[in-house]
């Protein structure tokens, strides 16, 4: 008995169930595996995650703790919501900061006009690019000229006082208005309103021209317009405000824009001249409507109105008897002023439209 070997004592097993959380170790866990495959509750587990959003880092002296699949879920949760607040925050700066920019875009900008310099030249430049069959119409004709600079508001009353009159019969009424006022410079909306109608009539002005007159000083008196504000609007805003001027139509604001304020991207699309143009350049079976004229002349943008200008040069070399264009064809024209004149007279206060071309306006 004394001979036979006794089995050393086995050191007793701590029980895990004794071991806090925050006392397990690497090496413990290392030292006490699960023989029995039983998993370790994950309650006591999960306490690590509680009392802090991130894990703790381990200092010189503290034992490295394994992080639980909740305490990552935790601290990935933890940083999303972060991510997510600093992503919302961003967008809305953006958000704001896009709104702020499309509100600049969309208040009215100064349109450079085509008698700034440089910029004719810019826009042939353009037209021989986009248009090998316009390019041949800028070689073979002279360049664009827009001198006129009168006053807007004497723009618009001459538009006014040429309205269905061949160009002589409306120069010669003009010509009288403006000696009636006192001469151009004294054209201005106090000065008109304190003419009278029979003023008016004696010098050959209608009633219903008289009444066009009185309504675009009345606009200027109001402050509802202004030179100011007509030069400093964009082209959609002006043509807009000018359309709600009783005898002011679509016609007459586009030959303004044209020929009184030099805008560069004007399509007169009712202009008897610019529609032959167009049919005779792009070889048309019929005059072009507006929404073909429209597609045609895309390539055109930005300087339209140098191509429109074009169109009546390349009509009036094609025969026409008289240097001005609006002469040779005077007969068409007066018929279609006379329906367009029949149309607006049933849809008052829709304002009249002119089409005298481009002559008018002193060109």
């Amino acid at each position: 008995m004394d001979n036979q070997t006794q089995p050393l004592p086995q050191p007793n097993p701590i029980p895990l169930q004794s071991i806090q959380p925050h006392q397990l170790l690497i090496s413990d866990l290392k030292h006490h595996s699960n023989p029995s495959k039983i998993p370790i509750r994950p309650p006591k587990a999960r306490r690590l995650s509680s009392p802090v959003s991130s894990p703790p880092q381990p200092g010189p002296s503290q034992p490295t703790l394994i992080p639980t699949e909740s305490a990552t879920s935790a601290i990935t949760t933890s940083t999303a919501i972060t991510t997510t607040t600093k992503q919302t925050g961003a967008k809305g700066r953006r958000g704001k900061e896009k709104n702020q920019s499309q509100a600049a875009r969309e208040y009215p900008q100064i349109i450079k006009p085509l008698t700034a310099p440089g910029e004719l030249e810019n826009a042939l430049r353009h037209l021989r690019n986009a248009d090998p069959l316009l390019a041949h119409l800028i070689d073979t004709h002279p360049p664009p000229t827009f001198e006129t600079h009168h006053s807007p508001f004497l723009s618009l009353s001459r538009s006014i006082l040429y309205q269905q009159l061949a160009y002589k019969a409306g120069t010669s009424i003009y010509t009288r208005f403006v000696a009636l006022c006192g001469g151009e410079e004294a054209v201005l909306p106090d000065v008109v309103m304190s003419l009278t109608d029979q003023q008016l009539k004696q010098i050959g002005v209608s009633g219903r021209k008289a009444s066009y007159l009185y309504d675009l000083s009345s606009k200027y008196q109001s402050g509802i317009l202004s030179d100011e504000t007509v030069v400093r609007m964009d082209d959609r805003s002006l043509f807009t405000m000018l359309s709600m001027v009783k005898g002011i139509g679509s016609w007459s604001v586009h030959m303004f824009m044209i020929f009184s304020l030099h805008r560069p991207d004007v399509l007169p699309i009712s202009d008897l001249g610019v529609r032959k143009g167009i049919h005779q350049l792009f070889g048309l079976e019929e005059l072009p409507r507006p929404s073909q004229m429209e597609q045609l002349c895309e390539k055109w943008r930005p300087y339209r109105s140098v191509g429109a200008w074009y169109m009546w040069r390349f009509v009036e070399s094609k025969g026409a008897p008289s240097p001005r264009m609006t002469a040779a064809l005077d007969g068409e024209i007066h018929q279609q002023q006379q329906l367009e004149q029949h149309q607006l007279q049933l849809l008052e206060p829709i304002n009249g439209i002119g089409n005298l071309g481009p002559c008018i306006w002193g060109q």
